[in-house]
């Protein structure tokens, strides 16, 4: 996997993912991942991300089911950050239980759902 040598990961080995509804390009959610995971996700075409507070390799879904398949991996002009087009098993990517974990907005000052 020579593309792994052109990734930019940062000083911790890390790398920004955000992961994105291969259909409707609605972002669920953001993860880090190391080369490991990249490589993995790539093997096996489930999300696998980084834990930074458990440091260690998280598949996505394994202990919700909320498994994520990696339809493509896109990555920035700055080999720098990826977006990884999935399909969302089960429809909720969030471990709050929402489909995204972006369904809260700043209005008025205020967080707000």
């Amino acid at each position: 996997m020579n593309f792994l040598n052109q990734l930019k990961f940062d000083g911790n080995g890390l790398i920004p993912a955000i992961a994105q509804d291969y259909q409707t390009n609605e972002i669920l959610m953001v993860a880090y991942m190391n080369a490991e995971s990249v490589a993995k996700t790539v093997e096996t075409g489930k999300a696998t991300y980084f834990s930074r507070s458990r440091q260690a390799l998280w598949l996505k879904g394994e202990t919700s089911g909320h498994f994520q398949n990696v339809k493509e991996i896109w990555v920035d002009c700055d080999n720098d950050t990826l977006v990884l087009k999935v399909e969302q098993v089960c429809g909720i990517a969030c471990h709050t239980g929402a489909r995204s974990c972006f369904y809260r907005k700043i209005e008025g000052g205020e967080i707000i759902e």
